[in-house]
């Protein structure tokens, strides 16, 4: 046995905020920290590794004396930092960029703090791990990455060790750990010799992880000392103290050919992917709040001189630390999440406060003349490329007639619709605005009379229509019963659509060896439907629904001039060990189905099994005796689990379990328990059916208008240096988009932050306008690009990783 090794990873696992709130998470990594270095203390040949920034910040902060114990651990390469990232995250929740942030502010802080920065990724106890991760890790000077769940029951992989692979082609050599990440307080024989178990041709050296975990601890002198002792068995491999990274360096010097796998690495308690709503909706809603103050409080940096908000990276911090997977996930405590409910709302507070102050110091160098019988309405668009899009405001003394014109003096549709305050003379306007890329535009409302008629939007209580799409509702269900697409001749859906299911969940917090649900036990039933609007822009058919106790409302839209149709839900949910759905099922053969996942995409199987799926998931097929290919994305601002059985794609709503309950408990009839989702829940989704694929619908650009919404401003009237009309940046491409605007990190450049979405080798050329500079580049499919622009125009633009250093780390 003594030409294999085991690596012996010393090791504590510490969730910050799962059966517990954060402040006892601090106390523990505290205690946890003291450990290492203790046993460092009296067993000179024991190594340590701990990841996640944020602990270490707070020990800096909390025990300054301790902080700079670990930094000369570092410095003598005993206690080595892994993972790289701001917490151990959930890893398909998250958006693209946050898993960018997560290294560029680990990354940094390790940088600034120890002098190096992690090499090894590090997330062995987080439900899955989404397929871009690769390049995700790599563009973040990430080389190797260490996983666990799921385990091979879970998911069949070729080998412990592999080159997992992404899209674009990048590549991190991976290990998935055997058996657990950790051990308990007494000897550790019976777990080494699991590991050594694993030791197979021609893997003759592999890692054994060992150390107290969950609620901390770390490795303790007994676990020690029986490592010492085992090593003096011939029936015992190499036993070494060791880290990740020495492990990864020697193991690719073995020449050993390690194979490839190009897939996500799931599944895992694939409850987590819709357990408590709220969380998942603070998450989504903050993303794209700080993205869209970044993007303009640097290009009001630019424009009008308003300082670059300081307070973005304390925001961005709240938010990364929300996605540790415990929290994101669904699973801590009920406590915990009045804890994160303040962490988002901080973050989105700064967020908001800042694209306040952005879009307003614009808006007021606009050039606007005086006219005393209108109102400017400035609308900006966060977006790389032009769009229609709606558009409401509210706003006082609102004539009985009035009439709305654009930047060029003409007249755009408007209709007045149900505002949001229920009294004091406050009305609601809708439109839809045809915007510049990432700009703005000028609108004007008259308290006079159009002169330019525009014919209502065909409806009535069950049906209404515009030029493409016709949508009827069921009289006696309330259900989609037709939504008919009449250039293409085609009915949309096969049977009733947006179908709200409830099924049965008897399953824990995690949904714990569940693949799928799909036991029903009763739908929403009818109680009413009215038509709510109706006028030139839009019209919308409200349905109200009831099942047991709980009501739920779908507000149907169609406008005039787009082809697709928002619906807006709400819940009031009162059931418990239920599962909520909305189905739809779709009148297409030979279909593939394409999930959203963080800045890329991935086809799956139409098995009926959860998956996890960002902000769009699409189907597209044959049309029924046709060869026309067609398909339907479904979009939604808030969710993140579906299904697809068949030609049904399922969208989870909300899941009823006890909070944090971990199977085998099983909760008794005897006991009071709380239970997740329950009361008032809102969130909006979109039907966009489509001839030829997502693609060439715009999926990718639907979803993200959906999500980052415009902003629509009530202005005054002023003189200005600035137009009516602007685009500050374009693209000369459909599937490379502009993700991030932002200031840089070290100096006053700006970075940008492109991706090519359609998964196509291309050359585009990003037109940043503001500062007056072409930036031509190549992309991989669904590559990744981050470019540094000085406002110095004698300086070049240049290329940098996501941690903003031209050099690789």
């Amino acid at each position: 046995m003594k030409n294999k090794k085991l690596s012996m990873i010393g090791h504590a696992h510490i969730d910050p905020v799962w059966l517990w709130q954060w402040q006892e998470g601090f106390q523990e990594v505290k205690a946890t920290f003291r450990s290492a270095l203790d046993r460092m203390k009296e067993y000179p040949e024991f190594k340590f590794i701990s990841s996640s920034a944020a602990f270490y910040e707070w020990v800096e902060k909390n025990d300054p004396e301790m902080f700079e114990e670990i930094k000369k651990r570092v410095e003598e390469g005993r206690w080595a930092i892994v993972g790289g990232w701001w917490v151990e995250p959930d890893c398909n929740i998250p958006c693209g960029e946050s898993f960018i942030r997560h290294a560029l502010y680990g990354q940094r802080y390790f940088k600034k703090k120890f002098g190096k920065v992690a090499k090894v990724g590090f997330n062995p106890d987080s439900f899955g791990h989404n397929g871009m991760l690769p390049q995700l890790l790599k563009v973040g000077g990430i080389k190797y990455y260490v996983f666990m769940r799921p385990m091979p029951n879970e998911k069949g992989l070729p080998s412990r060790i592999f080159w997992w692979e992404s899209d674009d082609g990048s590549r991190v050599l991976t290990f998935r750990i055997p058996y657990e990440y950790l051990t308990w307080k007494g000897n550790v024989e019976g777990h080494v010799r699991r590991c050594a178990g694993e030791l197979k041709e021609p893997y003759t050296h592999l890692m054994c992880f060992y150390g107290v975990g969950n609620h901390g601890g770390g490795p303790t002198k007994e676990n020690i000392e029986s490592i010492y002792e085992l090593s003096k068995r011939e029936d015992m491999p190499q036993l070494v103290f060791s880290t990740p990274e020495e492990f990864f360096a020697e193991i690719e010097k073995s020449g050993i050919e390690f194979p490839v796998v190009h897939d996500d690495l799931q599944y895992h308690s694939v409850g987590c992917y819709s357990a408590h709503s709220g969380v998942k909706k603070w998450n989504r809603e903050s993303e794209n709040l700080l993205i869209k103050a970044e993007k303009f409080s640097a290009l009001a940096d630019i424009l009008t001189g308003q300082p670059y908000p300081d307070d973005f990276e304390k925001a961005w911090k709240d938010v990364l630390f929300c996605q540790f997977h415990d929290i994101l996930a669904g699973t801590s405590l009920e406590e915990a999440y009045e804890d994160v409910r303040n962490m988002y709302g901080e973050a989105m507070a700064i967020a908001g406060r800042n694209l306040n102050y952005a879009v307003q110091s614009i808006s007021w160098k606009i050039d606007i003349p005086l006219d005393e019988n209108m109102r400017p309405i400035v609308v900006f668009n966060p977006h790389s490329w032009d769009c229609a899009v709606p558009i409401e405001v509210e706003l006082g003394n609102l004539g009985s007639e009035f009439s709305l014109l654009d930047d060029d003096g003409k007249e755009v549709a408007v209709q007045r619709i149900k505002p949001h305050a229920a009294s004091n003379g406050r009305y609601r306007i809708s439109f839809v605005a045809d915007l510049p890329s990432m700009g703005y535009r000028t609108y004007r409302l008259f308290n006079k009379k159009a002169t330019v008629r525009f014919d209502n939007i065909k409806a009535n209580t069950y049906c209404m229509e515009n030029g493409r799409l016709r949508l009827e509702i069921d009289p006696e269900t309330g259900y989609i019963s037709s939504l008919y697409d009449k250039i293409m001749g085609v009915e949309v859906f096969k049977g009733q659509a947006a179908v709200p299911v409830v099924l049965e969940d008897n399953s824990d917090t995690w949904s714990h060896n569940v693949v799928r649900y799909d036991r029903e036990i009763g739908r929403f039933k009818l109680d009413s439907i009215r038509l709510v609007e109706q006028g030139p822009v839009m019209s919308t058919i409200s349905v109200k629904y009831s099942y047991g106790s709980s009501t739920l409302i779908q507000n149907f839209t169609l406008y005039s001039q787009l082809n697709e149709v928002d619906v807006k839900v709400t819940v009031d949910w009162r059931e418990q060990f239920k599962l909520l759905k909305i189905k739809f099922p779709f009148n297409l053969v030979f279909r593939q189905n394409t999930f959203e996942i963080p800045y890329g995409c991935i086809t799956r199987c139409d098995d009926g099994r959860e998956q996890p799926g960002q902000s769009w998931v699409d189907v597209t097929g044959i049309i029924p005796g046709t060869s026309v290919r067609y398909g339907v994305t479904i979009i939604n601002d808030c969710k993140y689990s579906f299904d697809v059985s068949n030609n049904v794609l399922s969208m989870t709503v909300l899941r009823s379990p006890v909070y944090a309950n971990h199977d085998p408990y099983k909760p008794c009839a005897e006991e009071y328990y709380s239970f997740i989702d329950q009361g008032l829940q809102h969130f909006s989704y979109k039907i966009l059916p489509h001839d030829g694929g997502w693609e060439e619908a715009g999926t990718v650009k639907k979803a993200a208008l959906f999500n980052q919404r415009p902003v629509a401003l009530i202005e005054t009237y002023h003189e200005g240096a600035l137009p009516q009309k602007m685009s500050f940046l374009a693209v000369d491409v459909d599937n490379v988009v502009v993700e991030v605007v932002k200031k840089a990190e070290d100096d006053d450049d700006i970075v940008i932050r492109c991706r090519e979405v359609h998964g196509l080798n291309t050359k585009a050329t990003v037109f940043f306008r503001s500062l007056n500079r072409d930036i031509e580049a190549e992309f991989r499919p669904y590559e990744i690009k981050t470019f540094k622009v000085p406002r110095d125009l004698s300086k070049p633009v240049v290329e940098t990783n996501a941690l903003e250093w031209v050099e690789q780390c």
